[in-house]
């Protein structure tokens, strides 16, 4: 891992952390939404990312469903 100046107060350290997951979680919804909409399945966008097929259709089919993407169905 890079060296990476550290905040010295812990407060702003530990805000730092906080808005780095917030940025992380906004990027994964839209690079998830964009795969889905390029007619990518779950098992392909769970391999992408690392995690079981069921952890992200658990995490992203409702919000991508009032989105408006068509989710594949399994066949």
């Amino acid at each position: 891992m890079p060296d990476v100046p550290a905040p010295q107060d812990p407060a702003d350290a530990l805000a730092a952390v906080l808005a780095l997951r917030r940025l992380a979680d906004q990027l994964e919804d839209a690079a998830v939404e964009q795969a889905m909409r390029a007619g990518w399945g779950w098992p392909q966008v769970a391999e992408a990312l690392g995690i079981t097929r069921q952890a992200v259709h658990k995490k992203h089919a409702k919000r991508l469903i009032a989105a408006g993407v068509t989710l594949r169905r399994r066949t």
